[in-house]
């Protein structure tokens, strides 16, 4: 049965079980609302007129959340961002958005729909962290939705996310990785391992160093692209983020590896002009391009052999890190040197080793109430 209309609601109707709405957009398109009850569409059919009485464009009812996440894959996440970036949210969306959501409306997807979502990737044994990461490339593409007026508002951004875990990782202390560095000499990949204590860069962008980013008279380096496998194939690409492009300051023994590394790679040319044609910094013994989860490999073995714990490649970064940070570098140092864009990133993810040097402030403190600074100072 028809419903009546309602005061300044427009037509408003009762069909086969729904309720619906019609109304006529700017551009003369005669749009259909639909909903369980008729508040629910007098409630939408009101946002609607208001949005078309703001000039702002009426959401597209045919659309699905699976044709516009990979219309937003293909035309906005490929030609703007990093091939690692694009790889993270292909997969966040062909192996779990596309599955589970992909059939709904775009325009129709609601908070609650996606938080179902989230707990149903919960329930299936993910970690709240990944399910984090996972809400957060829907919000992203919705960001994008809500820009092109796509949908009335970002639904992931307005769903509870599950509370992640914070961040555990494993460092070497400083005498595990004095004790590392002496147990690796003579090492194929030794120049590799100290450079990576000694700067704390990212694997890629280890691996990614060409002989013109060294500067040997200064001491210090510069990470300009990082290699990455795309497609299989080994590519220089962008940084990670504009701050990732940075110069970096070196110690002592990474200035000797990096001699020692550039001596080899110059007599390796010398016999053969074609060898190392990408002019990287570390190689493998044919010339080419280092493969990442090999290179993990090898570091893990080496720990294992000099019976020191198991960690991952990337925690020789934090193993940098942490050491500075028990030395007394304050952390907006740490932020620049590791090419973190936000003080807040790196507070997070070195807030558990923390704990010394806020009791060392403690002490600080103490000596300056009690006057014993003062007394050192004098004398």
């Amino acid at each position: 049965m028809a419903g009546k209309r309602g005061n300044g609601e427009g037509a408003i109707g009762e069909y086969g079980g729904y309720w619906v709405a019609r109304y006529t957009t700017d551009d003369g398109r005669r749009k259909a609302i639909y909903g369980k009850t008729r508040a629910e569409v007098a409630d939408k059919l009101s946002s609607a007129l208001r949005d078309r009485n703001l000039g702002l464009p009426a959401p597209d009812d045919r659309m699905t959340v699976g044709s516009f996440l990979l219309r937003w894959l293909n035309l906005s996440v490929k030609l703007r961002n990093r091939p690692s970036t694009y790889a993270a949210y292909a997969s966040h969306v062909h192996t779990h958005l596309v599955p589970d959501l992909g059939k709904k409306k775009l325009a129709r997807l609601t908070p609650e729909d996606v938080e179902r979502f989230l707990a149903k990737k919960l329930e299936a044994g993910l970690t709240a962290t990944t399910v984090v990461r996972i809400r957060a490339t829907l919000r992203r593409a919705l960001t994008i939705a809500l820009r092109q007026g796509l949908v009335a508002r970002n639904v992931a951004a307005l769903a509870d996310p599950p509370r992640a875990k914070s961040q555990q990782f494993e460092v070497l202390t400083a005498k595990q990785a004095q004790a590392f560095l002496e147990a690796i000499r003579g090492h194929r990949m030794e120049a590799l391992f100290v450079v990576a204590i000694g700067t704390g860069l990212r694997q890629g962008e280890l691996l990614g160093l060409q002989w013109p980013d060294i500067d040997f008279a200064g001491k210090r380096l510069f990470v300009r692209q990082a290699l990455q496998r795309v497609d299989g194939v080994p590519t220089l690409v962008e940084p990670k983020t504009a701050r990732s492009r940075r110069k970096v300051s070196f110690p002592a023994q990474a200035l000797t590896q990096l001699r020692a590394q550039h001596e080899k790679d110059t007599e390796a040319r010398r016999q053969d002009p074609q060898w190392n044609p990408l002019n990287l910094v570390f190689t493998s013994q044919a010339g080419t391009p280092l493969d990442g989860p090999n290179v993990t490999h090898k570091l893990q073995r080496a720990l294992a052999e000099a019976d020191l714990p198991r960690i991952r490649f990337h925690d020789l970064r934090h193993t940098y890190a942490s050491l500075l940070l028990a030395k007394g570098v304050s952390m907006r140092v740490i932020m620049e040197l590791l090419g973190h864009a936000q003080i807040s990133l790196a507070m997070n993810t070195y807030s558990h080793v923390m704990p010394e040097a806020i009791e060392d402030a403690a002490g600080l403190m103490e000596d300056i109430l009690t006057g014993e600074s003062v007394t050192d100072a004098q004398t």
